[in-house]
C-alpha cells in the first residue's frame, strides 16, 4: 500500500466514525430570544458507511473529466442505504453531479471540484429560475425531492462560470476588459457589454434587462443564456452545507428551493465583484433554515429571500417562513440582506441578527413592485453592523425596476392602482442596534400610494451618512434612539 492510499484509508477510518446527525449541536443557541414560534430544525441523517471517489477510477489532475466516477460512487453508496462520499486532496475535473437521498459530498482540505465548461454535459431541463417556471441547463451540483443531503469539508467547488456569464464594460477596468475581450465571445453592438457568444447575444436581444428569451428560439442556440445556478436543491428535506467554498457560479451561487430544514454554517461563497446574476444564497420558497458563521462576497444580492414571482409564485404559493440568519459577513453584493424582488409566495419569520455588510451597495433591501402580490410579514434585523455603503443602509421600494410615484407626480392619487391579489405588501418589519458608518442614505422607504409599508419601526440605532430617512406611502413608522449623523430624529 502506498503512502498516499494508507492516508486516504486513515481518513476514511476516522470519518466513519462521525454522522452529519451529530454535526449541528452548535446551532442550539440560535433560537434563543427568538420573537416568534419556530421548530428546531432537523439535521441529515447520513450512514456512518464513507467510500473515496478515487476507488471508482477518479483521477484528481484537473483534466481528466470524473463525471462517471461521481456517478459511480453515489449509486454505490444508495444502493446500500447512503453514506459519505469523500473527495480527496487533488483538482477534479467533472460533469453535472446529482446527489440522491442519504448522500453526502465530503471535500477534504485540499480538494477542489471543478466543473467542465461543455455544454453537451448540461441538459437543458424544466425548472425555476427567479420565481418562474422556466426552462434552463441542469445545475453542476442538484437533488431534487431528495431527503437527508450533505455538502461538507474544507475545500472548494468552482462552477467555472466567466465561460457562461455576460460583462458589462462598466462594471471592469481597462485591463480586465481587454482581457475578458481577448478570450474571444462578441460584443454588444454599442460596446457595452460582452457576450461568451452570437447565441448569447441574440438571447440577449429579446429578453432586454430580464432573463427569459423569445420563447421562439432554439434552445439549443441559446444554450449558454440558459445558464444554471451551481448548486440547485429543490424540494428537499434536512440539509446540511457546512464549510465548504462556492465559487463562480454560472448564475446564482446556491439556490435551496422549496426546501424544509435546511441549516447553513461556516460556509464561503465567492463570485466576481462583475458577475452578472451572481447572487450568494438565494433561500425560495424554504421553511425553517439556519443560516450563520458565514461569509459572502459576490456579485449581485448576497443572503437574498424570495417565494416565486408574479403568477406563478402565487400559483406554486410556497411561504418562506422560519428563517434564523446570524453571525454572517457581506464583503460585497448588491445587498447584505435582502427579501424580493420575487415574494409572490409570501415571506415570514426571519431573524437576522449579529451580521457585518462591509461596502454592499445596500445594506438591509426589501424590494417588490406591482403585479407581484404576496405578503412579507414578522421580520427582525437586530445588531447588524454596515461600513461604506454605497446608497442606502435601509431601504423599502416598491418600485423596483420601475418609476416611482414620487418620480411621476405630486399628486399620489394620480398614481394610485386597485388593490388585488397583484398588489404587494410590506408590514410588520423591526430594526434594532443598526449601526452603519458610511452611506449615501440612512433610511429610504418608498411604498405604494394603494399599499403603504407599514408597521416599521426603529430602535436604537446610529446612521452616518450624507442623507438622513426619506419616507413615501408608509404608515406606522416610528423611530426611537435613532440618530443620523449624530442628531436624533
Amino acid at each position: 500500500m502506498t503512502a498516499s492510499h494508507k492516508l486516504i484509508a486513515l481518513i476514511l477510518s476516522t470519518l466513519a466514525l462521525y454522522s452529519c446527525s451529530t454535526q449541528n449541536k452548535s446551532g442550539s443557541s440560535l433560537y434563543q430570544g427568538l420573537p416568534f414560534q419556530m421548530r428546531n430544525i432537523a439535521s441529515p441523517a447520513i450512514p456512518g458507511r464513507t467510500v473515496s471517489l478515487a476507488d471508482f477510477g477518479g483521477v484528481p489532475d484537473g483534466v481528466t473529466l470524473n463525471t462517471e466516477a461521481f456517478a459511480k460512487a453515489i449509486e454505490a453508496l444508495s444502493a446500500k442505504g447512503g453514506g459519505r462520499l469523500l473527495v480527496p486532496d487533488g483538482i477534479w475535473f467533472t460533469g453535472p453531479i446529482g446527489l440522491q437521498s442519504h448522500i453526502e459530498l465530503h471535500l477534504a482540505p485540499n480538494a477542489i471540484i471543478v466543473f467542465s465548461t461543455d455544454q453537451d454535459l448540461y441538459p437543458i431541463i424544466d425548472t425555476n429560475f427567479e420565481g418562474l417556471d422556466v426552462r434552463r441547463c441542469l445545475s453542476p451540483i442538484h437533488a431534487e425531492g431528495a431527503t437527508d443531503v450533505a455538502i461538507t469539508g474544507s475545500g472548494i467547488i468552482d462552477g467555472n462560470g466567466d465561460a457562461w456569464r455576460e460583462v458589462k464594460r462598466r462594471k471592469v477596468g481597462d485591463d480586465q476588459w481587454k482581457a475578458i475581450v481577448k478570450k474571444g465571445g462578441v460584443l454588444a453592438d454599442d460596446g457595452s457589454s460582452w457576450f461568451p457568444d452570437e447565441g448569447y447575444k441574440k438571447a440577449r436581444a429579446t429578453a432586454g434587462t430580464l432573463n427569459y428569451p423569445d420563447p421562439s428560439l432554439d434552445e439549443n442556440e441559446i444554450k449558454t443564456f440558459l445558464r444554471p445556478v451551481l448548486v440547485s436543491l429543490r424540494e428537499c428535506e434536512r440539509v446540511l452545507l457546512e464549510g465548504v467554498t462556492f465559487q463562480n457560479s454560472p448564475a446564482w451561487n446556491i439556490h435551496p428551493l422549496w426546501c424544509k430544514d435546511l441549516t447553513i454554517k461556516n460556509i464561503t461563497v465567492r463570485n466576481p465583484h462583475y458577475s452578472a446574476n451572481g447572487d450568494g444564497i438565494d433561500i425560495d420558497g424554504c421553511d425553517g433554515v439556519l443560516l450563520y458563521g458565514s461569509s459572502f462576497d459576490v456579485g449581485d444580492d448576497a443572503i437574498c429571500i424570495k417565494s416565486g414571482k408574479d403568477a406563478d409564485g402565487r400559483r406554486h404559493a410556497k411561504v418562506c417562513r422560519n428563517l434564523i440568519i446570524s453571525d454572517c459577513t457581506v464583503y460585497h453584493g448588491h445587498g447584505g440582506f435582502v427579501i424580493g424582488s420575487e415574494m409572490s409566495g409570501g415571506v415570514e419569520n426571519i431573524l437576522v441578527r449579529d451580521c457585518r455588510f462591509i461596502g454592499t451597495d445596500v445594506g438591509l433591501r426589501f424590494k417588490s413592485t406591482r403585479g407581484r402580490g404576496g405578503l412579507v410579514k414578522d421580520i427582525w434585523c437586530r445588531n447588524i453592523l454596515m461600513k461604506d455603503i454605497v446608497s442606502y443602509g435601509v431601504i423599502f421600494n416598491l418600485y423596483y425596476a420601475g418609476v416611482a410615484a414620487t418620480d411621476k407626480a405630486d399628486d399620489a392619487e394620480a398614481d394610485l392602482q386597485p388593490v388585488d391579489e397583484t398588489t404587494p405588501e410590506f408590514r410588520d418589519i423591526h430594526f434594532q442596534g443598526l449601526t452603519c458608518v458610511g452611506a449615501k442614505q440612512a433610511i429610504y422607504i418608498n411604498g405604494l400610494p394603494e399599499m403603504p409599508v407599514s408597521g416599521i419601526d426603529f430602535k436604537d440605532c446610529s446612521f452616518y451618512a450624507k442623507k438622513g430617512a426619506e419616507t413615501h406611502y408608509c404608515k406606522d413608522v416610528t423611530f426611537s434612539g435613532v440618530r443620523v449623523n449624530g442628531k436624533e430624529l
